[in-house]
């Protein structure tokens, strides 16, 4: 355990080197992926604390963020769904569901489906031709992810998962001098993830892997998928300045330290007040981002008999786009 923890404060420390030293190089790995659906939060929990979730993370919502998150669920079923109104008229729809078997561990299953929205075809003609192209209506695309996962809790002190998932992108075809091509690429990829509590109050890190996977080939051009290494810190912070409080309330500040494989390295950080184990107020930033940064959010957690509910919303700031906003359902029965 100890040789396990040094690995990860290693890794945790090359994360948090300041951007501008990779940045010297003048490469930022921009367009070096494909699949970038796979790298966006369906979470409005976790986008509005900016999207600090590796750490965190205890039920359901672990599929698409770190799979040994999944272990905190010790008991019954979780259930959660999601929209995103993504730029671009892109629309997410995620949903999950997780069963705990006792000792044996928790299994969850995820799906994960992107609407691109309507998008104009069009054929290029011969260069006799005075227009140059034309059009061909609008081209079905989108993106569908699904995926089967498993946790375990080792100890009262480390969990550990993993997920496999089936991605797919639809970019619809092309009609070549050879005939008509499909780009439709499918994917099998691997997401693994471990959390572990030194013993200090609530404090605890985390480290997931996601999207590991082969590349993918378009016609004749091949890229990886956004492969994502994250190390995530999170405590409640009233164990330390408050540890007398009454009520169910809590002050949970989380960090991420994110090494993508198409862009510099980022540090995002994030909030969540809970007031009587009632209503939650978030926030977060995310670092070196070219366009997005602040994001902001509220939940309402009610409980009906021996179910508790969870309704959360968010709003990420975008400085060219409009605004993202993200609406969720998680029940826990």
């Amino acid at each position: 355990m100890k040789k396990i923890l040094a690995v990860i404060v290693i890794i945790g420390f090359s994360f948090s080197l300041p951007a501008d030293l990779y940045s010297q190089v003048g490469l930022k790995k921009l367009g070096q992926s494909t699949m970038n659906f796979l790298k966006v939060g369906v979470s409005p929990r976790y986008a509005a604390m900016g999207n600090t979730a590796t750490a965190v993370v205890n039920d359901a919502r672990a599929m698409f963020y770190n799979p040994a998150g999944l272990a905190g669920i010790q008991s019954g079923m979780n259930a959660f769904v999601s929209n995103t109104s993504w730029i671009a008229d892109i629309n997410y729809t995620a949903g999950a569901v997780a069963i705990s078997a006792g000792n044996l561990g928790t299994f969850g299953v995820s799906v994960l489906s992107v609407d691109y929205g309507d998008i104009a075809g069009a054929q290029l003609l011969s260069e006799s031709d005075p227009q140059g192209f034309r059009e061909t209506g609008n081209i079905d695309v989108g993106a569908l992810a699904v995926g089967i996962g498993y946790a375990r809790q080792i100890s009262n002190q480390f969990s550990m998962g993993g997920e496999i998932q089936m991605v797919q992108q639809n970019l619809g075809s092309s009609d070549l001098a050879s005939g008509t091509v499909d780009n439709v690429v499918t994917k099998p990829t691997l997401n693994f993830g471990i959390k572990f509590f030194p013993g200090f109050k609530s404090f605890r890190f985390a480290m997931s892997i996601r999207n590991f996977s082969s590349a993918a080939t378009y016609e004749e051009v091949s890229a990886q998928l956004p492969l994502i290494f994250q190390v995530g810190l999170g405590m409640d912070l009233f164990d330390v300045f408050a540890p007398s409080r009454t009520g169910n309330n809590s002050l949970m500040l989380s960090t991420e330290f994110l090494h993508p494989n198409n862009y510099t390295e980022r540090v995002n950080i994030g909030g969540e007040y809970l007031f009587s184990d009632l209503i939650a107020v978030r926030g977060g930033y995310e670092f070196n981002r070219d366009i997005a940064g602040l994001s902001a959010g509220f939940g309402l957690t009610p409980t009906l008999g021996n179910n508790r509910f969870e309704l959360n919303y968010s709003y990420s700031a975008f400085d060219v786009f409009d605004g993202v906003n993200r609406f969720s359902l998680v029940a826990f029965f």
